[in-house]
């Protein structure tokens, strides 16, 4: 085991944003200097382009992390929108999770930090054995939990919290993003102080819908986030701060 430092984005959800926020972080790390791996184990949901798959996902990622193509960030991609092993079956394949788990390593030793973006919610299949926890605790890194701002918010985020914690994983805090444009409603207005009274885990900020930087609960006043600081080192033993 390696003392690579880097952070594991998970979300409450599918759709709700981890993409989005990785990005976010990936521009973030590379403009305060840091060189910066980024991996998400397996990638399924294509679109056609002229006949050839691509995956927005890992457009997205691709770009942000400042790379001409993603065969470094993701060679498990699936075509169908579903779960990693339920897609690899509709091809006739398999999720492989020691593939995954080569394909990250290779980014060690080579950068300051890694940026793993997972799939779905912490317990999403990623193979026809394990989940996506069971990949976060092998990896070893502080988690990043992504919620979508609105109604169900709090119930689903602290559900994401606790199956954290019964399985020992770290949390380094929650990114709140409008995926929806419901900032103004009454869930959106009160999520982060309600979030913020029920665990003692950081409520780090919001993004607000279409913005490219995370604010704090007004969505006005930039959040200052210290990324680096919140990235932990594999093999240390990471237990959950709350």
């Amino acid at each position: 085991m390696t003392s690579q430092r880097g952070l594991f984005v998970t979300g409450t959800d599918t759709d709700v944003g981890k993409t989005y926020a990785s990005s976010i972080i990936l521009r973030e790390l590379i403009n305060a200097g840091y060189s910066v791996g980024v991996s998400k184990p397996a990638c399924s949901g294509a679109v056609m382009d002229d006949g050839k798959p691509r995956w927005p996902d890992l457009d997205q990622l691709t770009q942000a992390a400042g790379l001409s193509n993603d065969d470094r960030i993701c060679r498990q991609k699936f075509l169908a929108p579903l779960a990693p092993p339920v897609a690899a079956r509709h091809e006739g394949l398999q999720s492989d999770l020691s593939k995954m788990q080569e394909h990250l390593v290779a980014w060690e030793s080579s950068v300051d930090i890694i940026v793993v973006e997972g799939v779905g919610g912490l317990l999403c299949p990623l193979t026809d054995q394990d989940s996506v926890a069971d990949f976060a605790a092998w990896l070893n890194f502080p988690l990043l939990i992504v919620a979508r701002l609105g109604l169900g918010t709090i119930n689903h985020t602290l559900l994401t919290i606790e199956s954290a914690k019964l399985r020992n994983l770290k949390v380094a805090g929650v990114i709140l993003n409008d995926a929806e444009g419901l900032a103004d409603t009454p869930a959106g207005k009160t999520n982060f102080s309600e979030l913020a009274n029920r665990t003692e885990l950081p409520i780090l900020g919001i993004i607000g819908r279409g913005e490219q930087s995370v604010s704090l609960r007004d969505q006005k006043t930039p959040a200052r986030i210290d990324w680096s600081g919140l990235a932990g080192s594999r093999g240390n033993g990471a237990t959950n701060s709350d």
